[in-house]
Order: C-alpha cells, then structure tokens, then sequence
C-alpha cells in the first residue's frame, strides 16, 4: 500500500516510492529507494521536501497514515471547496479562435525576444528595455482578449525551446495572475517584464547542464542554482531596469518556509508580487515535458501547487492563482457524468465547476464522436446538462485533447 506522510516521520528501512516535488528540487537519482541511514533522510528534510510517498509493502509502515488515495481524496475535497467560492476568471473580450491567430503572433515575437536577450546576455550586453516593453504591452493585451488563446498555445513546448518558452509563459501566467487581482496596469507591465526576463541568469549557463538528461551532479546543480543572481547582476546593467523585474529575477526561487535560494528569504521577507512570481514558475515548470522529466497535467500541477502552498507558497495566494486559471485550466481533459471525453476550451467567469468542455470521445462505447461544445453553466436543452466527474490523463485514453482546442 501506498501512503503519504509527513518527512518528520521518516525512518531508515521505509521504502520511499516518491518524493512529493519537482524534479529538480530534491537530491537523489531516483525518486524510489529504501531508506538505508540518517544521513538519507536529513538530505530529504534538508531539500525542503515536507511530504513523501511510502510503500509499506517494500519498507515500515506507520499505521495511522492516510493511504496516498485518502490524501488525494483530501486534497481534491478541499480543491473543490476553494472552487466554491467566487472566482476571478478575467471576461472574455474575444472568443478562443478568434484570439488564437493574434496570440500565436505574440508567442512568436515574445520567443524571440527572450532568444535575443540571452544572446545578448552570454555576449556581455545589457538588456534593452525599449525592446521589452512593447513585447510584455503585446502579452497583456493578449490576455486581456482571451486569456486561454496565449496561454493555451505556450502549454505545448518543445524540449530545446524550453527556456525561451518558459519564459514566455511565466510573463503571460503573471500577467493574467495580476489582472484577476486587479493590479495597476504599471505594477502588471513591471511584473510581466520579471517574469520574462526572470531565467535570464540561466543564459551562463552551459547547455550540457540545462539540457542534461540524467541527474545533475552536486557541482552543476550549484551552477544552477546562480541563475537568480547572475540575471540579477544582468538586469542591473540596464539602467531603467525597475526594482519589481529585479525582485522577481533575483528572488522567484525562494520559498515561505525558508527552504529556498539564494537568500533563504522567509515569510515575512518575500514580497507579494514574488510570491506570486514563485507559483507561475514552479506551475509552468511542472506542467512542461523536459529531457528529465514528462509534465504533469495542469489540473493535476493545481492541486500539487495546494498541496505545497501549505509550506513553500502563500497559501492565499495559491488559491487566489487557482480561481484565476480555474481548477480546470483551457486545455484539461475532463470526464463528465454522461460519460463523454472533453477537453476545457473556455472558463465561466464565475464558475470554476462550470467551464465549456469541447466533447469528442465516449468512454461507453470507446469510440470518438463528432466534437460538440458543450457549456456546462446551462442547462438539459440549452447546450448543457452535464458535470464534470474528474480531470483525466491522456495516455490514460490515448487521445490528444490538443486535437480539439481549436
């Protein structure tokens, strides 16, 4: 059996079967081993890892832990309640496909721009804000029109883009972050201009370690870990760089419970637009294939952000970030209660329960179906009459639900 407990409960002799982070957060080559000494289990705690997977069937048990279905239930019982309250989806000003050719334009140019800064920046050259600007203004006004168009499209990666695209993403994730907080527009530019320009530290870094395929060694995980002060120390060659894009940059890796870097900034210290910073990152990160790692479902990275927020995020903040994408983001594949495959193509504005779901496939009779948006605010007769059941993997089904966005 399989349980989640806490890593102040961990023992030599228990058979860790994951440990609940990133890939890139924890220090051992494999996520499953046998706890074999202390020293094992203080490199755990010391990572900031706070809760871990065992398998009592392969190590010790501890009796009262909740089984990894209980916790699951758990999380999912109080995602749905977060869900509950009022959301803070941003209007619609275009529809999906209306928006789709104009933001495809945007990623475009924002890919660029970032490709162009890291090139400047591994050549000595100061960032050009003037080029960054109208870039971050074409984001916004993007997000604004339809939020699901942009963000939709930098969901697909290519491994080798990574960067440039994570970039991209972080910018359009924290730009829609700020409007559904109701941010000033000048706080929403500086913050949009962070978040593109938050990983340029890592242009000094060598490929042969961004781009490794098995784990990092102790020496070039360091390497990485200079990124947020290398950008910063980039960023403050350019004079009219503001305090916000620095603060982003140099501190989006830090973590409430002080488990971060480079500072080990606690509560308290970190300011709220890098706190906010710090969940768009580490969302667009986990969702994102790498060469070590295949991306989690989005709605599956939500509730793995809630599950965190209880250490290393604000957790209202968390919340705040999930009412603004919605527990079931543009692009999630849902099951519904007629039993029909759909995947997400449009959030309600105020309904996180109710999105429209672009239906194409019956589980039933296993066999796709004619696609059919389907608007589950509205009721039997009127284009809705149905309810989500679950969020579902798509190798579970073997469908692209990418297929049917458009």
């Amino acid at each position: 059996m399989l349980k989640r407990i806490d890593a102040s409960e961990l023992k030599v002799g228990m058979a860790i079967h994951d440990l609940d982070c990133g890939w890139m957060e924890h220090p051992f080559i494999r996520s499953r081993f046998v706890l074999r000494d202390e020293a094992e289990i203080r490199k755990i705690r010391d990572a900031g890892i706070r809760g871990v997977v065992i398998n009592c069937r392969l190590g010790l048990d501890v009796e009262d832990a909740p089984s990894l279905a209980q916790a699951s239930a758990q999380t999912e019982a109080e995602v749905q309640c977060v869900a509950a309250a009022a959301a803070r989806v941003l209007p619609q000003r275009a529809s999906l496909e209306e928006e789709r050719g104009r933001a495809t334009h945007v990623r475009k140019q924002a890919i660029e721009l970032v490709r162009n800064v890291m090139q400047d920046a591994r050549l000595g050259r100061a960032v050009e804000l003037d080029r960054v600007t109208p870039v971050v203004e074409n984001v916004t006004e993007s997000i604004l029109r339809n939020s699901g168009a942009l963000i939709g499209l930098l969901r697909i990666k290519t491994k080798d883009d990574y960067t440039f695209l994570h970039s991209v993403s972080v910018c359009a994730l924290l730009v829609a972050f700020c409007r559904s907080r109701k941010l000033d527009d000048a706080t929403t530019r500086e913050a949009g201009i962070g978040g593109l320009l938050h990983d340029t530290g890592k242009a000094l870094v060598p490929d042969a370690i961004l781009n490794k395929q098995g784990r990092l060694t102790d020496e070039e995980f360091a390497i990485i870990r200079r990124h947020p002060r290398d950008g910063y120390d980039i960023l403050k060659q350019s004079p009219e760089i503001g305090a916000i894009p620095l603060d982003i940059t140099l501190h989006h890796h830090e973590r409430m419970d002080g488990t971060g870097y480079p500072e080990q900034q606690k509560e308290g210290q970190i300011s709220e637009l890098v706190q906010m910073s710090a969940i768009v990152d580490v969302y667009d990160a986990i969702t994102s294939d790498r060469c070590y790692h295949k991306g989690m479902p989005a709605a599956q990275a939500l509730r793995k952000i809630y599950e965190w927020s209880k250490f290393h995020f604000n957790p209202v903040l968390a919340q705040e970030f999930m009412r603004c994408v919605g527990i079931y983001p543009v692009g999630t594949l849902v099951l519904l209660e007629s039993g029909r495959l759909g995947v997400v193509v449009e959030p309600h504005e105020t309904s996180l329960l109710t999105p429209k779901v672009k239906v194409f496939f019956n589980t039933r009779s296993q066999s796709y179906i004619a696609p059919l948006t389907v608007d589950l605010a509205r009721p039997l007769g009127y284009g809705g009459g149905d309810k989500i059941v679950s969020y579902e993997l798509p190798e579970k089904w073997k469908v692209d639900p990418a297929r049917f966005l458009s």
